[in-house]
């Protein structure tokens, strides 16, 4: 048996202003209670809030300057992520920089133009899911003779706001990327999902009788496919971290002041370990998510970087489950109501494990790359 040898982790000054920052930000911006009062609204984010994000360089932070980016690298991303993950704030950012590092791994300047259309803040959409299955060929909509789409997309995250998709289909065999503008779809091509958490939004996107603006192919597109959703789990695993990060310490917060048979209940020790537990295991995924924010880059991901991905997703969505199930049974009766926050976060846990795989699935691909056959 071995094991990767690779435990690179450094946190540049860079990363630590970005965090400072960011972290600010939802603080002053995006208290719990404007958090709560966009969950019923139609896009579930404030859009003044998501420009402001756009001038601060965020939607391009992991874009290179020749595009408009901020020229900072795919890792400076991770304490931005992990920063509106401690605040739940859902926006367009995951999509929109995800779509932006597809487009980019897959055709680098050539593609300059929709790179710089999302740095300026326009909302991009990956759109892979066939049948919502991370195992599946995920290829179900194709290219037809006319140069039109066939097929539909399934819980398309953002699909509601996006202004630019980049669909994976099939040509012949041939995986492609077909990029769509929003304005080309028609009035009834969107079929808005019900997910749990109320912070995220996706749809289900028919692209039939849709002709693509511009088709990206060639032996680019596999391996930035591969990356871009690796990279999607790391930045979900950063999101994830935050967000625990905030479940404990609304968790220590109650424990502080909850009085029960006259003692604070925080004095017992059934409570005190698993909120130990809880520590522990969100320091050991902010590990891991700056451990894979140290090996990625710009080049197509190393086994290494694989590896750190894939580790920190499973970390953050074990870390986020029990996290918030202990939430809830800690602060009792109220802890099942949708006035207490504990919801909010239980319903994080059970969003997170379904983006980008869950624990079991990285797991498995886990145990292929750190132990010889």
């Amino acid at each position: 048996m071995s094991v990767t040898p690779n435990v690179t982790m450094t946190f540049s000054e860079e990363q630590g202003m970005l965090l400072d920052v960011a972290r600010g930000f939802v603080r002053d911006q995006a208290p719990m209670d404007v958090i709560r009062a966009q969950l019923e609204t139609e896009t579930g984010f404030d859009p003044a809030l998501w420009q402001s994000m756009v001038d601060m360089g965020w939607a391009g932070i992991a874009l290179p300057d020749s595009v408009g980016g901020a020229g900072m690298g795919v890792g400076s991303a991770v304490p931005v992520f992990e920063s509106l993950g401690g605040g739940l704030l859902g926006t367009p950012l995951l999509s929109t920089t995800l779509a932006g590092q597809l487009i980019w791994r897959a055709a680098g300047e050539a593609a300059a133009s929709w790179l710089t259309r999302l740095c300026s803040g326009e909302v991009g959409a990956l759109a892979l899911l066939d049948h919502a299955d991370w195992g599946a060929a995920n290829c179900g909509v194709s290219l037809g003779s006319d140069g039109c789409l066939n097929g539909r997309k399934c819980f398309v995250a953002d699909a509601g706001v996006a202004d630019v998709f980049v669909v994976v289909a099939n040509d012949n065999g041939e995986t492609i990327l077909a990029i769509v503008e929003a304005s080309s779809l028609s009035s009834d091509a969107l079929s808005h999902n019900v997910v749990i958490d109320l912070t995220k939004r996706s749809a289900n996107v028919d692209f039939t009788g849709v002709a693509p603006v511009e088709i990206l192919r060639g032996d680019r597109v596999a391996s930035a496919l591969r990356d871009t959703l690796l990279l999607g789990a790391l930045l979900t695993a950063s999101e994830t971290t935050g967000a625990a990060a905030l479940c404990l310490s609304g968790i220590t917060d109650y424990l502080k002041t909850r009085k029960q048979f006259g003692k604070l209940i925080g004095s017992y020790q059934a409570l005190k370990h698993p909120t130990v537990d809880i520590y522990v295991g969100m320091e050991n995924a902010r590990s891991f998510i700056y451990h894979g924010a140290s090996v990625v880059d710009d080049d197509p991901l190393s086994e290494d970087a694989e590896t750190a991905c894939r580790m920190a997703k499973v970390a953050a969505d074990e870390v986020m489950v029990f996290a918030g199930d202990r939430s809830v049974q800690f602060h009792g009766g109220f802890g099942f109501t949708w006035d207490c926050d504990s919801t909010l976060f239980i319903r994080r846990a059970q969003w997170a494990q379904q983006m980008f795989g869950g624990a079991i699935h990285h797991r498995k691909r886990l145990a292929a790359l750190l132990l010889d056959s």
